[in-house]
């Protein structure tokens, strides 16, 4: 390097390449790239620079050898081409990224389109959050406990009460610890982390509702054999493959993606890390990945909702030639529920999952993702207790025996 521009003590190594300044929390991140590393003097800020070719400042000095008085007017000294400016003094940064966030970890910018309404969003978000617990609290509560509970149907809507709280103490405090500390820093570990959790549940779900329609079919159109295939270890088995057969597609996916480098403000345009919100910051070429996804989402929601659909199918054929109108409506309450979550459930994760490079704005993609994150873990319990009459008297039972009377 040229000694005129070696460092000395006193000076910084400024990298342009590396100041990506994020304008506001709330807007849209704008990254100022000069290829250059300059070195940057803080005390030479406000003086003007040397310019080599004889462009220098005239300093009048008087007879005794001191410099001209501060109040002479300056004269503005051409650029010169080819020549690198010397760059200004950086500019005031947001707190948060004054505490280390800009070395590297993420800013999650939930909601930042909205500063004014979040305030009335966190909690809101908190409610909706202990009623999920809650309600699906009960609910695995209420099918453990309670020996009128005891057939397979109620042992995989335990399963799926306990993946949505899995799924919800996954998502629901990172999200109120950012409309409540906006701009606050997540550490790259700490956001692959909660990738891998969200994609291990919505996997886990997709498998988990699949098995439970498999179950309702063979509930209807199987009635004879059904006692004999859906054993206490099958259903077991078939539980244990649904929470395990989403961590290798989770883990694969997520370190797939955290390979790649990432390029400008790390701000993520969501309320948790997804998969979406991160490709778009990734500065390589993610074809092949996207590719990739695109065939896992395939397989693990379009296949699932083909067999989910294809059951209900084949139940609706049968309950149709039934010949009495109350054995029809019985068997058809006992999938209603099913099927509302169902829809929920796939109409969200496939709109967001299906392209995750869309057209779709990062504030619609925050609006769906809420309904599937949030919504329908607190519905499944309201869903499923309100329309089963047998979780109903389960739950009158246990509201019964706590009581002080019958103590």
């Amino acid at each position: 390097m040229d000694q005129r521009n070696a460092q000395r003590p006193g000076q910084q190594m400024w990298s342009l390449d590396f100041v990506p300044r994020l304008q506001a929390v709330q807007g849209r991140p704008t990254r100022v790239t000069i290829r250059s590393a300059i070195a940057y003097d803080p005390s030479q800020a406000l003086r003007p620079a040397p310019w080599r070719h004889g462009h220098r400042a005239r300093q009048a000095q008087s007879p005794g050898g001191s410099q001209a008085s501060p109040s002479a007017p300056s004269r503005r000294l051409p650029s010169c081409r080819g020549q690198a400016r010397p760059p200004r003094a950086p500019g005031p940064m947001p707190e948060s990224w004054a505490n280390g966030s800009l070395a590297g970890d993420f800013v999650l910018l939930g909601f930042a389109h909205v500063p004014a309404l979040r305030p009335l969003l966190a909690p809101l978000f908190l409610a909706m959050f202990l009623l999920t617990l809650l309600g699906n609290a009960l609910i695995a509560a209420l099918t453990g406990l309670d020996p009128g509970l005891r057939a397979p149907m109620y042992f995989f809507l335990r399963q799926l009460a306990l993946l949505e709280i899995c799924f919800s103490l996954d998502v629901a405090p990172r999200l109120l610890l950012t409309l409540l500390r906006p701009g606050r820093g997540v550490a790259p570990a700490a956001c692959a982390l909660q990738l891998l959790l969200v994609l291990s549940c919505v996997t886990s779900e997709c498998f988990l509702l699949t098995a439970m329609a498999w179950d309702r079919y063979l509930a209807i159109c199987r009635p004879l054999r059904y006692g004999a295939i859906m054993s206490p270890r099958l259903c077991r088995l078939l539980a244990a493959a649904c929470w395990l057969a989403g961590v290798p597609v989770a883990l694969v996916l997520t370190v797939w993606l955290f390979s790649f480098p990432f390029c400008g403000p790390r701000g993520i345009r969501h309320f948790f890390c997804d998969i979406a919100p991160l490709l778009s910051l990734v500065c390589a070429d993610t074809r092949v990945f996207e590719g990739c996804m695109l065939v896992v989402t395939v397989l693990v929601i379009m296949v699932p909702f083909c067999l989910i659909a294809a059951s209900y199918v084949l139940i609706l054929a049968t309950v149709l030639q039934m010949p009495s109108a109350t054995g029809r409506h019985k068997a058809l309450s006992t999938c209603a529920s099913h099927l509302i979550v169902v829809v929920l459930f796939y109409g969200t994760t496939g709109v967001i999952h299906l392209r995750p490079k869309a057209s779709y704005s990062p504030e619609s993609k925050q609006v769906v993702s809420l309904s599937y994150t949030l919504v329908t873990p607190m519905l499944n319990p309201l869903i499923y207790s309100l329309r089963n009459k047998e979780v109903r008297a389960a739950l009158g039972r246990l509201c019964v025996q706590r009581s002080p009377c019958a103590l």
